[in-house]
């Protein structure tokens, strides 16, 4: 990228990505519950309505089956709708429309119509909300063919992988964790996208290899930094697209480092991590490891309400040091 690069905070950057879809496309519409004039439950749409009026930035009824109908219509008959979710943990009243209705048209129709819609899920655990509104729900949609899932964890990749979405002809759900809201990062002016589809490499290491999304990405690099202390060099890989995963470059990095773990804030049973594990174990890559793979992800229990059980329920930085260790020494 050669545009401008300025710093921004991480919903500075989506909604520079949805300013920049508005003014460059009259087909783009915003909705979503209280995201007019309040500027969205975390304040992510800010001042949009005032810049671009209320028949483009849409305050919707409190209700997410209705919301989420509206614009998964809406994408059907020309629109480029953006719908957000207050809470990811409030798609479950929509699954019906994201999931029979958005992700099956184009094939049960054969191919005659597109559903270009985006929905914004503010995801994860940390901020006290308890457990029906803390949940990290990605690979739930991951599991749907017809929809494509992303994760972005970087200010950066927020605005680029938004403006992917937006000119994709099928529906994508962006995962966005509620503590990464505030950090702040590079960002290019102008427009520009992020690959849907790709992951990224952000530490480099020879010892083992380490998958990482979301909010989970920065605690991986924190963890190998405190390794590369005792001389155990951590690759840290962003997945960023949770459906399509970036097999290859997940296979690639294995066969360097011979060792594999995966960390996910989401319940570790049937998660990212045990999809990445099968996609190894019938890779190629499999024949290169020197140890068995290693899942940490979120513990078998609604996310808790007392701050000390919140962090004992998904990864910290100090068990994921411990488990890399173990791994990259031989002791797992």
């Amino acid at each position: 990228m050669d545009q401008p690069v300025r710093e921004l905070s991480y919903a500075e950057a989506i909604r520079e990505a949805m300013a920049i879809a508005l003014e460059r496309d009259e087909r783009v519409v915003v909705m979503g519950e209280d995201i007019g004039v309040y500027g969205g439950a975390f304040q992510v749409t800010g001042d949009l309505i005032e810049r671009f009026g209320p028949d483009r930035i849409i305050d919707t009824p409190i209700s997410e089956l209705g919301g989420a109908g509206i614009a998964v219509g809406a994408a059907v008959t020309g629109l480029r709708p953006i719908f957000e979710f207050q809470f990811s943990d409030f798609a479950t009243l929509a699954m019906e429309q994201i999931v029979n209705q958005a992700a099956k048209m184009r094939f049960m129709l054969g191919g005659s119509v597109s559903v270009p819609v985006v929905m914004r899920f503010p995801a994860g655990s940390g901020t006290g909300a308890a457990a029906q509104h803390s949940q990290s729900l990605e690979a739930w949609f991951g599991h749907v063919p017809g929809l494509k899932v992303v994760q972005p964890t970087t200010p950066e990749d927020a605005k680029g992988l938004l403006l992917a979405a937006l000119e994709d002809p099928d529906p994508v759900m962006i995962f966005e964790h509620k503590l990464l809201y505030k950090t702040r990062g590079p960002v290019p002016e102008g427009a520009y996208t992020t690959p849907i589809g790709k992951a990224e490499i952000r530490r480099k290491g020879r010892d083992v290899t380490v998958v990482a999304t979301g909010v989970m990405v920065s605690r991986a690099l924190e963890a190998a930094n405190e390794l590369a202390a005792e001389g155990i060099e951590v690759e840290v890989i962003d997945l960023r697209t949770v459906r399509p995963i970036d097999t290859p470059a997940i296979v690639e990095s294995v066969i360097r480092t011979h060792r594999l773990c995966i960390v996910h804030e989401a319940v570790k049973t049937l998660g990212i991590g045990a999809e990445i594990s099968a996609r190894i174990a019938e890779s190629e890559a499999f024949d290169y490891l020197d140890a068995p793979i290693v899942r940490l992800g979120g513990a078998e229990t609604p996310i808790p309400y007392n701050p000390d059980l919140e962090k004992a329920a998904v990864p910290q930085v100090p068990g994921i040091v411990a488990a890399l260790r173990d791994l990259a020494t031989g002791r797992r």
